[in-house]
């Protein structure tokens, strides 16, 4: 294709460049060594989809940076692809259409990667191609003539490797990105040119339309949709001729109405002759890549290479092989997060509580104020915020394993394990994250092209057992569990147990993606395509971008829905307060003062005559009136008012149970799930009559209720914020508390 036109220099206070590029390509490891900590990540306006925007400085100019999804072509079929097409086409409404888009290539696949960039070069925008991993192709011996390459596309194109080798390498990519958004393209290179014809005449006759009445009565615009009226493109009604039923034609269905999807099929039948459009489209797309590429490429087959990187691929894509060595990789991964997070969840809980002291020394009468904000604000978010170092530490291997290629051949191997149930391998990662927070992992599952694929994986995310869970499984089965050993020491009853429970919540997931993608969700098997990548090493500023990334997010959680949910809790559990209470309390302090002379003792004795009046105070506060309200429910499954409350108070954020669990039983609520004495009261509760309320059937119903059931707040807000409705969130709380109700109903009645 020979060089395209440009028009004269075009002048803006800050140029937008879209960084667009297949799958596995390197595409965000060079946006972040462009951009560095210069970048932020929020969400499409009106929709689901992340945004990552970053500032790129060359010399005295200024230009914004879009890190786009990455796509095998411009024929949308996930939310997340739609997005990049919207952000090319100039559909978002706080974002101006792009100057220029850096196509990442990757330069050990050259054939397949130039398909998506084809389709941009129809765009009419400047493009610069970047010939990324270059360093890995020079390993495999494969030479390209860039030169040559660049005069055939038309394009600048300029080697790069996306890494901190590859530094001097940014500087002619950035230099080329300079000039590039500074031009613009006239008469934009097409393919397929009877249909390119055939789409101006259906583009003119549109356009008039759209000027004369606007949008088209027939439908109302989608009030979430972030899609401006403005005249169309022969790109946009190029593309919907040829991809039938794809979300460009969705587009423009939404702006003239459902009878354009007639005039355009009237259209592709008088185009039509034995195939297709979009085969038509692919297979003389495919020739002309082909065509230029002929003599670009010379290939050495190292055979030495080859048999090293297909020897590794022989285990870890092996059945038997390469599924013994994901659990092993599984089993390092959650072993290192327990482990390692511990000195860091140590020092928040010191940190927590260290500011927790303050407040009351500072505010010693503070009464309400103090209470709000030592115990609904510090403790609440703080209770939130000790997960943080297991989530880092989780993220970290993922980040890794996927820029390593692992991950990759690890979702190709689950693919075949996941198909019975109706997912696929790319359901693999979203439900590999809800181990450490079902957020993030519901947020992950936008890969997913299909809708019903995403919707039953969502639905089936937050069964994974994730760590607000943990504290409460660590005081049960320490307290009712017995240290029983098998096989000669190996084997540990508690250690059976919480691995029973990590197992029961992955079966609810699996089972619930089964349910639904065979009723509600019933469609055609899920397809899976992803190319493997080669293996590399991962880049540590790119890991550590993505890193900070997901903390911030998080973080972002703790400070907003969690702080919300810990406010309202600690008013319930706090108002209204007993005057009588506390003027008993007093009494009772001063005798204590008065009668204990030993000043060590007289502490203690205080401490727990606090802690007995906070007890009193729960039991007539709200939360406390709210469980002997709905005891009667719970009761079946052997449930007292202290352990009612309790769970009412955990369905915003189960990671309060513990605090709430210490104040009903007066042990205090500035503990955790290892303290000795709030075991000992858990056994030791009991019913008026004298019964104990605790058994092991019970303790092990109440752990089954809570991983079966619901219990957070941001969860249901995300579902909510993905799906575009709060008919799937409303579902999934109801489902998932019923079933944890049952399980615990079967645990009381049947153990």
């Amino acid at each position: 294709m020979p060089p395209l036109p440009v028009s004269p220099l075009k002048h803006k206070s800050q140029a937008v460049i879209a960084v667009i590029g297949n799958p596995n390509t390197g595409k965000s490891a060079l946006f972040n060594l462009l951009t560095g900590m210069r970048q932020k990540v929020a969400n499409y306006p009106g929709v689901t989809v992340e945004k990552r925007v970053g500032k790129l400085s060359i010399g005295e100019q200024s230009f914004q940076l879009v890190d786009l999804p990455g796509t095998y072509s411009l024929s949308a079929h996930s939310p997340d692809e739609r997005a990049a097409v919207d952000v090319l086409l100039g559909r978002i409404s706080d974002m101006p259409p792009p100057d220029a888009v850096l196509v990442v290539v990757d330069a050990t696949n050259i054939k397949r990667n130039l398909f998506v960039a084809t389709e941009i070069l129809e765009l009419g925008i400047p493009v610069v191609i970047a010939l990324n991993m270059i360093d890995i192709a020079e390993v495999k011996n494969i030479s390209i003539n860039v030169e040559a390459l660049a005069a055939r596309l038309g394009v600048t194109v300029i080697p790069t490797i996306a890494s901190a080798a590859g530094q001097e390498s940014l500087e002619p990519l950035k230099a080329a990105l300079a000039k590039a958004a500074s031009e613009t393209i006239q008469n934009p290179w097409f393919l397929l040119a009877d249909v390119k014809k055939s789409a101006e005449n259906l583009m003119t006759e549109l356009s008039q339309e759209l000027t004369r009445e606007g949008t088209n009565a027939e439908t109302k615009p989608v009030e979430t949709k972030p899609v401006e009226t403005k005249p169309v493109t022969v790109f946009e009604v190029h593309r919907a001729l040829i991809d039938k039923g794809g979300e460009t034609e969705k587009h423009l269905v939404e702006l003239f109405g459902k009878t354009l999807s007639q005039r355009l099929q009237t259209h592709r039948e008088q185009l039509t002759t034995g195939q297709t459009l979009a085969e038509r489209d692919a297979h003389e797309r495919y020739d002309y890549i082909t065509k230029t590429l002929e003599g670009i490429i010379q290939t050495s087959i190292d055979s030495e290479q080859r048999s090293w990187s297909e020897r590794v691929d022989q285990v870890v894509s092996h059945p038997v092989l390469g599924s013994l060595l994901f659990l092993l990789v599984m089993a390092t991964v959650f072993q290192a997060v327990f482990a390692w997070a511990t000195p860091l969840m140590d020092l928040i809980d010191g940190a927590t509580t260290w500011v927790t002291g303050l407040i009351y020394t500072v505010l010693p009468d503070g009464g309400a104020l103090a209470s709000l904000l030592a115990d609904g604000v510090v403790a609440g978010v703080g209770s939130v915020v000790i997960f943080l170092p297991q989530i880092l530490i989780l993220f970290t291997f993922i980040i890794v394993l996927e820029d390593s290629g692992y991950m990759a051949r690890a979702a190709f191997l689950m693919d075949r394990s996941m198909r019975w149930c109706g997912l696929s391998g790319h359901s693999f990662v979203p439900m590999l994250s809800s181990f450490a927070c079902a957020v993030p992992a519901i947020m992950g599952t936008r890969v997913i092209p299909n809708p019903r694929d995403r919707i039953a994986t969502i639905m089936a995310a937050p069964f994974m057992t994730c760590s607000a869970r943990l504290p409460i499984y660590a005081l049960l089965i320490a307290a009712f569990i017995p240290q029983n050993h098998y096989f000669y020491g190996l084997i540990n009853l508690q250690g059976l147990v919480l691995l029973s429970l990590y197992l029961l919540g992955i079966a609810g997931g699996v089972m619930t993606a089964f349910l639904l993608k065979r009723t509600i969700l019933h469609g055609s098997a899920p397809s899976f395509l992803m190319e493997l990548p080669p293996y590399r090493t991962p880049n540590f500023k790119s890991v550590l971008v993505r890193l900070l990334e997901r903390g911030k997010a998080f973080l972002v959680r703790a400070g907003t829905v969690i702080f919300f949910v810990s406010v309202i809790v600690w008013a319930l559990a706090y108002f209204p307060r007993s005057e009588i209470l506390a003027a008993d309390f007093e009494k009772q302090k001063l005798a204590i003062e008065n009668n204990i002379p030993v000043e060590t003792e007289r502490a203690q004795a205080i401490v727990r005559l606090e802690n007995e009046l906070d007890a009193a105070q729960m039991e007539q506060s709200l939360l406390g009136r709210m469980g002997k309200t709905i005891a009667p429910l719970f009761k079946p499954l052997g449930w007292d008012w202290k352990l009612s409350a309790a769970v009412i108070a955990s369905f915003p954020a189960r990671e309060v149970v513990i605090a709430v669990l210490g104040t009903t039983y007066a042990v205090g609520g500035d503990l955790d799930a290892e303290d000795e004495t709030l075991r000992n009261r858990v056994r030791n509760a009991a019913w008026p009559d004298g019964t104990k309320v605790f058994s092991p059937a019970i303790a092990i119903g109440l752990m089954v209720f809570y991983a079966l059931c619901l219990q957070c707040a941001a969860t249901v807000a995300v579902i909510r914020r993905e799906t575009n409705s709060w008919r799937w969130p409303a579902f999934a709380w109801l489902y998932m508390t019923t079933l944890g109700y049952l399980g615990a109903l079967a645990c009381a009645q049947f153990a």
